[in-house]
Order: structure tokens, then sequence, then C-alpha cells
């Protein structure tokens, strides 16, 4: 079959692309998956660390990444209800692991879920055809746009679990959204909107901040360097009229907590998906406590929660923002461009229509 593959671990990714035709067909489905013709698949920041290197993960090349994508299911495996069969679908790529049953171990009320990804832990969507568990499956319409349905998956789930479920975004609260253009952040300023929060973005380009205030960003922000240089967290707390945000959504890390910490109001949560510029952060320990904040580190979400996010995108309530369509042989282009970090939005692939 077709297929993106990543011929070994390097960086830059981009020259370890190839597209090939030649890529080996999927065993029968086993008990309880589906096999999905691909319509469109999505990149995701995750394509990436395939490609570099998934610290503490041994993976194996070439492989196939790919958490998003939309389809058709083509095939069942025993257990599988035949309804199934024919539907247009997206799926969660995370699929939850079993806990340990240890005699010495606490209850686990309050354990976090354990993940292994599709697209990461094993092969993805960049190709033809893939395996994805029926439990993990979500119909979209027959007519939905296959790259709109393919953009949405993952960087929603995340950003819908950390805001609204573990967070507890509620209506017309304030947002700040650090690092517009990310699939994450975009996502994140959609749910915001949803909800009829006032968002603040930033972006290290003026294009991306004018863009966002396209999509409804009421306040954006130029990340100019350094904070010694540069603080625009005076920016956020004069947009506030000084009362703060209620909400930071940071998935830089080292380059931007700080100014998030100094961006919130009294009880405000700072939350985190990720730390692209680095996970050695400088904090403000005497404003989290005298403030009352809360840091929350969030990683994708339930399947359960992956319906609610797909009931959105099936009623026009949220949709994902696409910066560019490539046809799947131009892939090492679309890996070019998310490396150069130049997207807003989601870059996506067409298989098929």
């Amino acid at each position: 079959m077709r297929a993106v593959v990543v011929t070994k671990q390097g960086s830059p990714v981009a020259p370890n692309i190839v597209f090939r035709t030649d890529w080996a067909e999927l065993e029968p489905p086993r008990v309880g998956e589906t096999h999905v013709r691909t319509l469109c698949s999505a990149f995701n920041q995750m394509d990436l660390w395939v490609g570099r290197g998934v610290p503490g993960l041994s993976l194996e090349y070439p492989r196939v990444s790919g958490c998003d994508a939309c389809g058709i299911v083509e095939a069942i495996g025993e257990g599988v209800d035949p309804a199934w069969l024919g539907r247009r679908v997206v799926y969660n790529a995370a699929v939850q692991q079993p806990d340990r049953v240890h005699p010495d171990d606490p209850p686990a009320s309050t354990l976090a879920p354990n993940y292994e990804l599709i697209g990461e832990h094993h092969f993805g969507a960049h190709r033809e055809r893939f395996a994805v568990p029926a439990a993990n499956l979500a119909a979209v319409p027959d007519d939905a746009d296959p790259a709109e349905a393919a953009a949405f998956g993952l960087t929603t789930l995340t950003a819908y679990s950390m805001m609204v479920t573990k967070a507890q975004l509620r209506p017309g609260q304030s947002v700040l959204i650090t690092g517009i253009g990310g699939g994450v952040a975009t996502s994140a300023l959609a749910i915001a909107l949803h909800m009829g929060c006032k968002v603040a973005v930033t972006s290290r380009h003026q294009w991306k901040l004018d863009k966002a205030t396209e999509l409804g960003a009421q306040a954006a922000f130029l990340d100019q360097g350094p904070e010694a240089e540069h603080d625009w967290s005076r920016h956020v707390r004069a947009w506030t009229n000084k009362r703060g945000v209620d909400m930071a959504v940071d998935s830089s890390g080292k380059a931007t907590h700080l100014r998030c910490i100094k961006s919130l109001a009294r009880g405000g949560v700072y939350v985190t998906p990720g730390c692209t510029s680095g996970p050695d952060a400088t904090t403000d320990l005497a404003r989290i406590f005298w403030n009352q904040l809360r840091i929350l580190g969030s990683t994708m979400g339930t399947t359960d929660e992956f319906k609610e996010c797909v009931a959105l995108f099936n009623k026009g309530a949220i949709k994902p923002a696409i910066d560019r369509v490539y046809d799947a042989k131009d892939a090492k282009q679309a890996y070019e461009r998310l490396e150069a970090g130049e997207q807003f939005g989601k870059l996506v692939l067409r298989w098929s229509e």
C-alpha cells in the first residue's frame, strides 16, 4: 500500500521521510479491531518526536507515524458491531492501558490513565489503511469534510481534556494562550471562544497574531524575546484591568511559564500539555501559594472525552484551523513546514476522496 515512512531517526526529520507504494498490507483485524481506509491524515507535534526519537521509548525504523485521520471502516474483527462497516470515522489515538494489580498499591481513584499512542508506540495513519480498536472510533457525518475531520482529533481532545475536564473552564472566563498557531493552541482558542470566554494570545509572529484576531481573539501580544527584555504579562494584566486571567494554556514551557504565572488572577490555573521550548522552567512559588494558583499537566484524553469533542464537531460548534492540505506524495513538504513552525493550524495529507 501507499505510505509515508520515517526511514530512520534523526534531526531534522524531513530528509528522512519517503513516500512508498510498496508498504506491507495489514494483517486481518484482531478481536475488537477495525481496518480503516484513509481519506485524510493530519500532523501533530508527535510526528516530529517520532522522527527525532522519543526519550525513554525504543522505536524501530522504518516506521509510519500519524495520530489523526478520517476514513471509512472497511473491515472488522471478532466482537465488533457490523454497524461500523462503511461508516466515516475519526479515532482517539490514545489507547488506555490496563493498570497493574499489586497487593501493596494504594487505591487508584486519583491515578491518571496510562496511554499508548497510535502513531507513536504503534504504526499510525499516514498510510492508505490503518488499524484501530473499535472502542476508539467515533462516527462523523458521511458528508463531513475529511480534511477538517482528520485535523480535529488529538489536538482538540488534548485542549478539551485539560481546559474543560481538568481545569474546569467556565463560560465567560478569561484565557491566555501562548504560542498561537500550533494545533493545540488553535484548538484551545476554538474551545474558549465556544464557551464565551475572552481570549488573549501570544506569538513571535505578527501574522499569526493577526490570524488569531480574525478568528476571535480579543487581545494579541507579540513575544519579542526573553522575559527580561519583554514581559508581556504586564500587558495581559493591563488588558484584564489588573485582575489577571483565569487560565493560561501553555505548551511552550521554559520560555513562557513564568510570564504565564505572572498573568494569572487569584485562584487561576496554569495548564500545560507540553514544553517545546524546554522542561526546566523558572517559576514563582510565592505567587503560586499566595494567589492560590493551580498547576496542571495534561496528556491527551479519554475516549469518552473524545466523543464529547466529536459531538461538538458534528454539530458545527467548533472547527479546526487548517493551514494547508497536501497530496500524500508531498508529505516531505508538510514535514518541512511543521518542523519550521511556519503553520497556523493543522497540516493535512489527502489520500483519497
